[in-house]
């Protein structure tokens, strides 16, 4: 499928159904990205090689290899490319478990297209932002570097999805202080809480399974999360 000319970056829709990938395309070329267009997962797959997107916006219902093995697939090959899941399916399992997978981001059909357009510049703002942080942020042996938008636990290099990296960071710049599940919504995702608590719980759970024991993450019971800078071993998930 063309490709319109390249403006804010290109943006890749893996999308089965020619009139939704159309209104996409067309509110996506509106504000000023690029687009291709492809209509399965081999295809797609294909073209994230060939073309490396700024972000991908994946169907999860394509015929052939669904959205879910496309992610799986990327997640496996070490590639972090921002993915947005769209999809007919409005269950928190089929949510969660896109979420579990790396995606940055999940809407339901129907969804609006300008809301789309805004959640895709968000994660990409995310990609891109490297001046309002100090060089380096350390608690225990986490050091984030938000310029190069790498993590290390000791000397061990962690892959994060850009979602991921943001969680991890604004929590780590304010060690010790309790964030609600809709604060952290509204400061790291950019909405409130149309996406539910439950996709801050499953993000904190996924860095939290990345970084292993060295996680200094807290649950606070009735309450969200902290950065523990004193924070134990072993003791991360309490």
């Amino acid at each position: 499928m063309p490709t319109d000319a390249p403006a804010r970056g290109l943006i890749l829709v893996i999308e089965d159904e020619p009139a939704i990938a159309e209104l996409i395309r067309l509110n996506l070329v509106a504000a000023g990205f690029a687009v291709r267009l492809e209509r399965d997962g081999e295809a797609g797959l294909a073209a994230i090689s060939r073309h490396s997107p700024a972000a991908v916006i994946l169907d999860v219902g394509l015929p052939g290899i669904d959205g879910i093995e496309v992610c799986r697939r990327l997640r496996a090959a070490q590639d972090w490319t921002p993915v947005l899941f769209v999809t007919a399916r409005d269950d928190e399992v089929d949510r969660i478990v896109g979420l579990e997978l790396g995606a940055d981001d999940y809407v339901t059909k129907p969804f609006s297209p300008r809301e789309l357009v805004a959640r895709v510049a968000t994660v990409l703002r995310r990609t891109q932002r490297v001046t309002e942080a100090p060089a380096t942020l350390q608690v225990g042996s986490i050091r984030l570097d938000p310029v190069e938008r790498r993590v290390h636990a000791g000397d061990h290099e962690i892959s994060l999805t850009a979602t991921e990296f943001d969680l991890l960071a604004y929590l780590m710049r304010r060690p010790g202080r309790v964030f609600g599940r809709d604060q952290l919504l509204s400061e790291v995702w950019g909405y409130s809480a149309i996406a539910g608590a439950r996709t801050v719980d499953v993000h904190i759970a996924q860095v939290r399974a990345k970084l292993r024991e060295a996680s200094p993450i807290r649950t606070v019971r009735g309450v969200g999360y902290a950065v523990e800078p004193n924070r134990a071993p072993g003791q991360a998930g309490a």
